[in-house]
């Protein structure tokens, strides 16, 4: 049975083409088509269970799409949405709150008709609409690692030859996330403390321009000190770094055993950037006595094989999050699948683990 579409936009030249895009594949079939937000919300309230997934402007007359995301959750209904923002700053703010709303995910609408018309944006569209309506699992988590692999074990001896736990001084948090990041990343950073014993570096997967927004954003409600990073700034404890849309981040050794924030615009590693793996490869380089790697809901496995080859050479400690609270059960099953995971936590037990790891200063 084919998956029911209903689109969303004021726009008859989007209309036209989201409905071509979505007529290329027999798996989907358009429901419906409204022509503002308004007529969108009705639509959906009184078809609750008609539609798989729906795509839908932010900027429309009569009802916003932030406006139809608040009404829908205020009346207690639950669509895959799929948000077709601007990369304009105000776009990139609106498409963070859509996802805080409980938007699936977003595409970005294209700026000329050129792009319109173009592969990119109907394989954003096709692609959104693969996972929300669960037509693809996880794509590379088909490459991850299965089998348990051989863990890193630090150890220091004493004068009668026995071995002795070393006191861990240098700690560093390394996170990623895709597909449901945003709003999940709610749920963990606003909830860490202000002294959190460790500085934290994390890859969501987003274009350039909207990881500023979710920083700031996420900088306004939480106790630790949010940024998007920049290149060569140093790590500091209770400070979160985001890594920049379309750029890869990696940490580097400073002077003092300091760490400093190094981007790179390479190119993208499995069709990512930033790539998670590119960030834990860095982190073999470093000196850190344990490093906390977590992994929340997203499609694919990025981050699998940066935390294997990781763990072969430095003392990590890894925590998934569960799949009951994932948006995409993808790269925490990959990893869970490496026999890697100290622990699987529920999305709001996340935040205490990564303490209870790192511990306040």
């Amino acid at each position: 049975m084919s998956k029911k579409i209903l689109i969303i936009d004021d726009s008859a030249l989007m209309r036209r083409v989201i409905s071509d895009i979505i007529k290329l594949r027999s798996e989907y079939e358009i429901a419906g088509i409204a022509r503002d937000g308004l007529d969108g919300f009705e639509k959906i309230t009184k078809n609750p269970d008609g539609y798989d997934a729906v795509i839908m402007d932010i900027n429309m007359p009569k009802m916003n799409g932030l406006e139809v995301l608040e009404n829908l959750s205020r009346f207690h209904v639950k669509h895959k949405t799929i948000v077709v923002s601007t990369l304009a700053v105000e776009g990139a703010k609106e498409t963070i709150r859509a996802l805080e709303l409980g938007a699936f995910d977003f595409v970005t609408k294209p700026t000329a008709y050129s792009e319109v018309t173009g592969n990119e944006f109907k394989e954003q569209i096709l692609s959104k609409l693969d996972v929300a309506c669960g037509l693809e699992s996880s794509g590379e988590q088909k490459r991850a690692v299965r089998t348990p692999v051989r863990r890193f074990e630090r150890k220091t001896m004493g004068k009668d030859g026995s071995a002795v736990q070393k006191q861990k001084s240098s700690k560093l948090v390394a996170l990623a996330c895709s597909t449901g990041g945003p709003k999940s990343l709610q749920s963990v950073i606003p909830k860490l403390p202000a002294q959190m014993d460790a500085p934290m570096v994390l890859v969501q997967h987003m274009p350039k321009g909207f990881t500023l927004s979710l920083a700031q954003r996420l900088n306004e409600i939480s106790k630790v000190k949010v940024s998007e990073a920049v290149d060569g700034e140093i790590l500091e404890k209770g400070h979160v770094y985001i890594a920049p849309g379309g750029r890869h981040m990696e940490v580097a050794k400073a002077s003092a055993g300091s760490y400093r924030i190094q981007l790179s615009d390479a190119p993208p590693i499995d069709a990512l950037r930033p790539c998670a793996n590119v960030m834990y490869d860095s982190l073999i380089h470093t000196d850190f006595d344990e490093i906390t790697c977590v992994v929340l809901t997203g499609m694919g496995a990025d981050g699998t094989r940066g935390i294997t080859n990781l763990a072969a050479k430095k003392n990590v400690h890894v925590i998934a999050q569960d799949e009951k609270t994932c948006v995409v059960y993808g790269m925490p099953k990959a990893i869970a699948e490496s026999g890697l995971v100290d622990e699987v936590k529920p999305l709001d037990e996340i935040a205490d683990a990564i303490i209870k790891n790192v511990g306040v200063s």
